[in-house]
């Protein structure tokens, strides 16, 4: 029997679920907020979902169901007042009318106020059966669209033809597109947009209008996915809303505006940077979704090798000194930059940032936003932030000479100095600031180290298997043709969109600048130089780390390809 005196946490604990350690890390943190404990510990990794309902399955004697065993029949909620987003917000699904009783599917047993409200709004008795997450939002979003389709037709289906006539002409009035744009079928289409976003752990949504086509798509683990769009027609009408929504100026369709959304959206407070762009056929929108309750800022979870994370973590406690993080957009330099800060952020150290956004907010640091209108760019910015006896300094990035300049200087004269560069690896990170002028033994004399990164998709953990490894690829690997390695691929599932991977990890070259690098660099040296001498001191590359993490299990070959095909190896 059901009792509320049993808690998720002490089922899974006597079960031997979790630990106690465990439990303690995850209250601790700020994932955990008062939602239901069991999602949380799903959502982050502790424990898979499967394992989670069968556990409390077994404990609390409930059937637990999968989507497939879902009754085919339409659902017993006619003539009942059971709206779409008490479902979604509850996470429930009624499955089956019998005799008095209404039998609902539930992710939360616990959540015992929810159920008794439904058996008072229904005024039948409730029998719960228990089912995943993700399996109810799906069967909510099935039987919520038009004739058993999809939510987004639905929602279109509300707005008609008539009332969006003229909206995408620019001489149309701002007060009508204001006011189309705050009608409620507009508003539900782009929550929807949103919401679809943050359950599929997407990182960006992006909204381009073409000549016939609006096209939608989600950066998920870094890779871009095209899903169902709206139509064209409502490209003016999504774009305001959202302009309306991030207080950017809806009359202003000429020029590139930039603004943020704060969000709270399925229990969790979501931050979104937004980015619209004039194009030929319409304004094109970039959403970055930053979700504070999936960023790491913990170096020792973020993949580093143990050997690679102590001298990381011997970097960031000098007194000072300049530490650089190199790879491409969307490699995590800002990320590992956080961690860094958020390791030696204590009440001794008085740190500032400057960024090109601010990202993340963090407590007890100083972060100032970049505002090129106005005239505080980096190299301006920095001068000013050399004024505040600061211990430690992050620049976002190193863009131009002044600022590589002012940066190497202030690491000089006893601040540490964080900042990033664009560079395919570690060592032309070197050559990099000789390109922009800066002397050679200035950066001899400043520079502690440079750490060079890539995020590669992890496999699936529910679709994982051994994969073949093809002659070419053991060579690829530096593995000779009778050595014996497994190696692991998804073959795709529900639970990772059918891709095969479900989340991401960093690999890492880390180069440590001592006398025999310093001496190199005074004499100028190439960065293919430098290379060869950090790996005779026992710098391992990119792609070592990442065929480590490929035998490992953690990810594919070809991800490692992938990332690191214009590196050296």
């Amino acid at each position: 029997m059901l009792k509320k005196t049993d808690p998720v946490e002490s089922i899974l604990l006597r079960h031997k679920k979790i630990t106690e350690k465990v439990l303690k890390e995850v209250k601790a943190s700020n994932i955990h907020s008062g939602t239901y404990l069991g999602k949380t510990l799903a959502d982050h990794g502790y424990i898979h979902t499967q394992t989670l309902l069968e556990t409390l399955s077994t404990e609390l004697r409930l059937p637990y169901i999968k989507k497939e065993q879902y009754p085919k029949s339409g659902l017993p909620v006619e003539g009942m007042t059971i709206t779409e987003a008490f479902l979604r917000e509850k996470i429930i699904f009624p499955l089956q009318l019998k005799d008095d009783t209404l039998v609902v599917a539930v992710y939360d047993p616990f959540d015992l106020y929810t159920i008794e409200d439904l058996k008072v709004s229904v005024g039948k008795n409730i029998r719960i059966v228990l089912s995943s997450e993700q399996d109810i939002l799906e069967s909510i979003e099935t039987y919520y669209g038009e004739d058993g389709g999809s939510a987004m037709n639905r929602m279109v289906s509300d707005i008609q033809d008539d009332d969006m006539h003229g909206l995408d002409t620019l001489d149309d009035s701002t007060e009508h597109i204001r006011d189309m744009a705050s009608e409620a079928p507009v508003i539900k289409l782009v929550n929807h947009i949103i919401s679809q976003a943050i359950e599929t752990r997407a990182s960006d949504i992006h909204l381009e209008p073409f000549e016939e086509e609006l096209q939608l798509r989600y950066r998920i683990d870094g890779i871009l996915h095209e899903l169902e769009s709206p139509p064209k027609r409502l490209s003016a009408a999504i774009t305001t809303r959202i302009k309306i929504m991030s207080k950017l100026d809806i009359s202003e369709r000429r020029l590139p505006q930039d603004g943020r959304i704060k969000l709270k959206i399925l229990g969790k407070d979501i931050d979104m940077r937004v980015s619209t762009l004039p194009t030929l056929h319409g304004e094109s929108v970039v959403m970055r979704i930053l979700d504070r309750g999936n960023l790491v800022l913990d170096l020792s979870q973020m993949g580093f090798p143990e050997k690679e994370l102590r001298l990381m973590e011997e970097l960031i406690q000098k007194p000072y000194g300049k530490l650089l993080v190199t790879g491409p957009t969307g490699s995590g330099k800002t990320t590992t930059l956080y961690a860094a800060l958020s390791k030696i952020n204590t009440p001794d150290k008085k740190i500032i940032t400057i960024e090109d956004p601010v990202e993340y907010q963090m407590r007890g640091i100083n972060q100032i936003h970049v505002k090129s209108q106005i005239g505080l760019n980096f190299a301006d910015g920095l001068r000013s932030i050399v004024r505040q006896d600061p211990d430690v300094i992050m620049v976002g990035e190193i863009r131009d000479p002044e600022t590589a300049d002012i940066s190497i200087q202030a690491a000089l004269t006893g601040h540490l100095v964080f900042s990033t560069v664009h560079t395919n690896d570690a060592a032309g990170a070197v050559t990099r600031l000789l390109d922009m002028g800066v002397e050679n033994f200035l950066i001899s004399s400043a520079l502690l180290g440079v750490l060079a990164q890539r995020l590669v998709r992890v496999i699936c953990p529910n679709c994982k298997e051994e994969a073949p490894l093809t002659p070419t690829l053991k060579i690829e690997m530096g593995l000779l043709e009778k050595e014996d390695v497994n190696v692991y691929h998804g073959k795709g599932c529900k639970a990772c969109s059918q891709t095969g991977f479900k989340g991401r990890c960093g690999i890492y070259e880390l180069l440590v600048i001592d006398d025999s690098i310093r001496e190199l660099i005074l004499k100028k040296v190439t960065a293919q130089d430098i290379c060869d001498q950090a790996r005779k001191n026992g710098m391992r590359t990119l792609r070592e780390d990442g065929w480590d993490k490929v035998v490992s299990g953690i990810t594919t070959v070809e991800e490692i390809l992938r990332v690191t095909l214009n590196d050296r190896n």
